[in-house]
């Protein structure tokens, strides 16, 4: 944050100063009592498990420099508490004031696959003409958007971030905060399918991405998804299409691979650009193809934001591709939907190593009552597209394993019950040349045996 004092976190949240001085100043918002970057305002936020109310003295010990607080009436410090109603209304307010100080233009991503992905190749074909401020980690919530708007400065010229959804009318609250002039819908999956119900469902909240578009906004919608490319912005905004389609405004042709790597050209009416990825996949095309059009509509030429894609090299835990011991390891293990899933078999299959390839994949969560359903669909895709082995880990992955050997049973099966069988496995299975592709929802923590092989 800059130029903001105590006095301002009053005005943004309507709260009541129970001591210290209102003009202290603050520069970043802490909601973890342990670390503190300097003039931190700490927010103790209540969870369904903790109230980090009770670590209030410890963020002070650490240095905050003043403290939210809805749990004390009065308080006698040399130090600033202030009283709020809701801690993370409170916080939600200040990033939502802090926002309205700033001129520069955002672009928000939201999806049900690729979000991350998207938002890095964004921020990159945008860096070919801009100071660019991005998403750090995965702060896309109702509490990682506020704390990433208050991160941006006057440096910056353009931000991208990331906006998440998991229940219904979330995504309203964020994108309304964050107020951005772009928006990108990336694809509708069923991720949070348990809580929202049906993929309709999950398109109609993904569209409210526009409550948060300015006046004269931009909505860039995936042209080849089955729900976004009859779709249409709101009166007021355009609408911009990007894909592979004949339907796309920014469209990509002549895709083929060199050393397993896409190249194609970019292609927006008379303009070209011939573009090489050093990331896998035919999803990452698509993704890529949401960054230019991002970037030619801020401005930046597609031939330059095109060489500046050549630069990214993948996300931690996306697709990240190591070699280790002539063994060629995919780390996919951040999180899986059936749409990731089959794009990670994809790259894997597309891998030239000469050796097996081999897939260990682990449960997708949030699947709702079609859990099992959605899991036998990924056994009868590697039935379709054979695979040298499958190992897998999770109760509901049984079903992955149930459908390959009932399409295909000579693709050989290895149910694991734990990570050290797993890894104990693969170690005697996994052999030089060999290339191994790890994908599941994060809980599954199969970052371990990545960690473990790499």
């Amino acid at each position: 944050m800059e130029n903001i004092t105590v006095n301002d976190i009053l005005e943004a949240t309507g709260g009541r100063l129970l001591c210290g001085s209102p003009n202290q100043a603050l520069g970043h918002i802490s909601i973890d009592s342990r670390h503190m970057e300097g003039q931190d305002l700490f927010v103790p936020l209540i969870g369904e498990k903790t109230d980090a109310h009770q670590f209030i003295r410890q963020a002070l010990e650490n240095g905050a420099a003043a403290v939210l607080t809805s749990e004390h009436d009065a308080m006698e410090d040399d130090k600033p508490w202030i009283w709020v109603e809701d801690t993370k209304k409170a916080l939600q307010a200040i990033g939502a004031a802090y926002r309205k100080r700033l001129s520069l233009p955002l672009v928000g991503i939201t999806g049900s696959v690729g979000k991350t992905t998207t938002r890095e190749m964004i921020a990159c074909a945008l860096s070919a003409g801009y100071q660019v401020y991005k998403t750090p980690a995965n702060h896309n919530s109702q509490v990682g958007v506020p704390l990433t708007l208050t991160e941006l400065s006057s440096r910056d010229q353009i931000g991208v971030i990331e906006l998440g959804m998991s229940e219904p009318g979330e995504l309203t609250v964020i994108a309304k905060i964050a107020e951005i002039q772009m928006a990108v819908i990336t694809n509708i999956g069923v991720a949070h399918i348990e809580q929202l119900g049906s993929q309709k469902n999950i398109f109609h909240e993904k569209m409210t991405i526009q409550d948060g578009l300015t006046e004269g906004g931009i909505l860039f919608l995936n042209g080849d998804d089955p729900f976004l490319k009859d779709a249409k912005a709101r009166d007021g905004f355009s609408t911009i299409y990007y894909g592979f389609g004949d339907n796309c405004d920014y469209r990509a042709v002549d895709l083929h691979t060199e050393e397993g790597f896409p190249v194609f050209t970019a292609v927006h009416g008379e303009e070209k650009a011939l573009v090489r990825l050093r990331v896998m996949g035919q999803h990452n095309v698509v993704n890529a193809m949401a960054a230019l059009a991002v970037a030619s509509k801020a401005g930046v030429p597609l031939r330059a934001a095109a060489c500046k894609l050549e630069e990214f090299t993948g996300f931690q835990g996306r697709q990240q591709i190591y070699k280790k011991r002539d063994i060629t390891i995919i780390d996919d293990s951040y999180n899986a939907s059936p749409v990731s899933m089959k794009a990670g078999l994809e790259v894997l299959r597309s891998v030239e190593s000469g050796g097996r390839k081999i897939a260990v994949l682990g449960d997708m969560k949030e699947l709702g009552e079609n859990a099992l359903r959605f899991h036998y669909e990924i056994g009868e895709y590697i039935a379709d597209h054979p695979l040298d082995y499958v190992v897998l880990l999770g109760e509901l992955s049984k079903a992955i394993g149930k459908a390959v050997e009932e399409k295909k049973a000579e693709i050989p099966v290895k149910q694991c019950s734990s990570m050290e069988e797993l890894t104990s496995f693969l170690e005697q299975l996994v052999k030089p040349g060999d290339t191994v592709l790890f994908k599941a929802s994060n809980s599954m923590n199969l970052k371990q045996a990545v960690s473990h092989f790499i």
